[in-house]
């Protein structure tokens, strides 16, 4: 019953109960056993994260061989009470390279993705968010990496944050978001004439993969735009993609993005309301679900 309520709304969930199991389930019955499991699934989450805390963990200084990636972003959910708040979601993975098509060339190249995704969700600010991230990274083996990399938008929070946890990893600013602040900047250039600016911004994704962020930069600043050159001031390190894709990093983060995704669909339902108690202990239950790992944090808690 908890399990099928992580994966599906209360309502949808007494449906499957009575379509396949035969059997008529209220959805009072599935919100007390969500209620009742959940905090006990929560309650051993958050003792596993001060076992592993940073200031307890013994890391191991030997090198499994698997590259790791870590991803981070944030989704808001609406609190009882409390109005719209920020829930922060974590994607830890292996990255491996598979075979595809360059969509240039058509050549078959590798390039990086993830896979093996385990997933963490807290609401509230960095500071609660820090410890359920580290010991799913720890979980997952992301210390005892040689290779390992953070994978996100430009949002401040989450650069502090990767260079307190996983300060040895690369740091790469998403592709995407990069090219929609690209976008951005262009219609600053042209704002009443969106052919340039779609043809700057084509011309300029050119220096943005090769990682020559200086040609951007200055073509901002002579046009007095220096708000939008900030940006690629800030994360010139975090883009230098060509050099990122040769050596194996994915710079997408599209893991971490569809993980909000999955998360929303649980909880930012049309009407959905909750308790804070109710939305923390349904955060620990999806992220399990999605994870894969419910039947491990069942029994082990």
């Amino acid at each position: 019953m908890v399990w099928l309520s992580g994966l599906l709304p209360y309502e949808q969930a007494a449906g499957v109960f009575e379509r396949i199991g035969h059997r008529a389930l209220p959805r009072a019955t599935l919100c007390r056993h969500a209620a009742k499991h959940g905090e006990r699934l929560k309650t051993y989450w958050e003792g596993q994260q001060g076992q592993v805390s940073l200031e307890r963990v013994v890391l191991h200084p030997v090198d499994h061989g698997q590259p790791k990636g870590v991803s981070m972003d944030g989704w808001m959910v609406h609190i009882r009470g409390e109005g719209w708040k920020e829930c922060k979601v974590g994607a830890v993975y292996d990255v491996v390279l598979e075979e595809r098509a360059d969509p240039q060339t058509g050549d078959k190249v590798e390039r990086a993705r993830a896979s093996q995704i385990g997933y963490t969700a807290v609401l509230g600010e960095v500071a609660r968010f820090a410890p359920a991230l580290w010991a799913l990274a720890v979980e997952r083996r992301v210390p005892e990496a040689s290779r390992s990399s953070v994978t996100a938008d430009g949002a401040e929070w989450i650069w502090n944050l990767a260079a307190d946890l996983f300060p040895d990893s690369i740091q790469i600013v998403d592709w995407y978001h990069a090219d929609q602040h690209l976008a951005q900047a262009a219609q600053a250039l042209f704002p009443d004439h969106p052919d340039q600016a779609a043809r700057w911004r084509k011309a300029m994704q050119q220096p943005l993969f090769a990682g020559q962020i200086w040609t951007i930069i200055q073509a901002l600043r002579q046009a007095g735009l220096s708000d939008h050159a900030h940006y690629f001031e800030q994360h010139q390190r975090r883009m230098q993609y060509l050099e990122f894709q040769e050596e194996g990093y994915p710079i997408g983060s599209g893991s971490v993005e569809s993980a909000c995704k999955q998360f929303q669909a649980r909880l930012k339902g049309p009407g959905m309301r909750w308790s804070r108690p109710g939305a923390e202990r349904m955060l620990v239950v999806r992220a399990a679900v999605l994870s894969d790992s419910f039947d491990y944090l069942w029994r082990a808690a």
